[in-house]
C-alpha cells in the first residue's frame, strides 16, 4: 500500500515541464503571483535601502560607482546566504505585525536566512510547501523544473556557490556547522569598498568572475537539454523563459560582468602605485 501511494505521489499532475517529470508531493500554490512578486520586490527594496542609508551615514566620501558595488554585494549576498539565525538577511523585514497576520510562523521562524538558503535546506520537499518563499520557489520553478525534481546540478550550485553551504559536508557534519566561505565573500567586499581596502580589487575579481561561472554553468545545462536533448524544463509561456529564467538570472551577468575588467584594472594600478 505504501508503495502505491508513492508511486502515485511521483506521478500526480503537475504544472511543470517536463509533463511526465517526477514531482513527488506537489501542492499548488495559495498565494497569487502578484503577492509573490511584490513581496520579493519589496525585500529588495528594503535592504537596498537600508544599506543606502547606512553608506551615506558612515561612508559619504564614497564615489557613485562603489555605492553601486556596496549595494549589488549585499543584495546578492542577502539573497544568498544561509544558516541559523546568525545573519541578517532577506528574511528578517518578513518578521512584521503586519505581514504576520498573511505569513505562517513557521516561514518567519525558518532557520534559513534567505531566499536560496531556504531552497537548499528545503529542496527536497520544495513541491509540497505551502508558505511564502516554498511558494517563491514553485512560482519561479514554472521557467526551470529543476528545482523541484531535486535536480543534482541545480541543489549543489545553489548550495555552494550561492549559498555558501555544501550540502555533502552539512550531512556528514551537521553538527559542527561546517561552512564555504563563498557567500560571505560578498559581504566582505561591501565592507573592503566601504573602507578602501587595497584587497577589494583581487576579492572583488573573485567573487564576480565566480558568480560568472556559475551563470555560465546554469544556462548552459539547461539549454543543452533544451537543444540538444529535447529536454525542457521551462514552461511554453514566453514570459516564464524571458522575465523568470533570462532576465531574473541575466542581472547576474550584467553587474559582475562590467565590474571584472574594472577590478582588474584598478589591482594593476594599485600594484603599480604601492610598488
Amino acid at each position: 500500500m505504501e508503495k502505491v501511494v508513492t508511486e502515485t505521489l511521483k506521478h500526480a499532475p503537475h504544472p511543470f515541464y517536463p509533463l511526465d517529470a517526477e514531482v513527488v508531493g506537489y501542492l499548488a500554490n495559495e498565494y497569487s503571483v502578484p503577492v509573490l512578486l511584490g513581496t520579493f520586490a519589496v525585500g529588495c527594496i528594503v535592504i537596498l535601502s537600508a544599506t543606502s542609508t547606512l553608506i551615506g551615514r558612515n561612508s559619504p566620501i564614497l564615489s557613485s560607482g562603489d555605492r553601486w558595488a556596496i549595494l549589488w554585494n549585499v543584495l546578492s549576498e542577502s539573497r544568498s546566504t544561509s544558516g541559523e539565525g546568525q545573519t541578517l538577511t532577506m528574511c528578517s523585514w518578513l518578521d512584521t505585525p503586519l505581514l504576520r497576520r498573511y505569513i505562517p510562523p513557521a516561514t518567519l521562524n525558518s532557520h534559513c536566512l534567505s531566499f536560496a538558503g531556504y531552497f537548499a535546506y528545503n529542496h527536497a520537499s520544495m513541491a509540497g510547501r505551502g508558505d511564502l518563499f516554498g511558494e517563491m520557489w514553485k512560482e519561479y520553478a514554472f521557467s526551470d523544473s529543476r528545482y523541484i525534481t531535486r535536480d543534482a546540478f541545480v541543489v549543489c550550485m545553489e548550495a555552494t556557490t550561492a549559498v555558501g553551504t555544501s550540502p555533502l559536508l552539512g550531512t556528514l557534519f551537521a553538527d559542527q556547522h561546517w561552512k564555504i566561505l563563498w557567500g560571505p565573500l560578498s559581504y566582505c567586499v561591501a565592507w573592503m569598498i566601504a573602507t578602501k581596502h587595497p584587497l577589494r580589487y583581487p576579492l572583488q575579481a573573485v567573487v564576480t568572475l565566480g558568480q560568472l561561472y556559475g551563470l555560465e554553468l546554469y544556462y548552459a545545462t539547461s539549454l543543452f537539454d533544451h537543444y540538444v536533448n529535447g529536454m525542457t524544463y521551462f514552461r511554453p509561456e514566453p514570459y516564464y523563459f524571458w522575465v523568470y529564467y533570462f532576465f531574473m538570472n541575466f542581472i547576474w551577468v550584467v553587474f559582475p560582468g562590467s565590474k571584472t575588467p574594472l577590478c582588474n584594472r584598478s589591482g594593476k594600478g594599485s600594484r603599480a602605485d604601492t610598488g
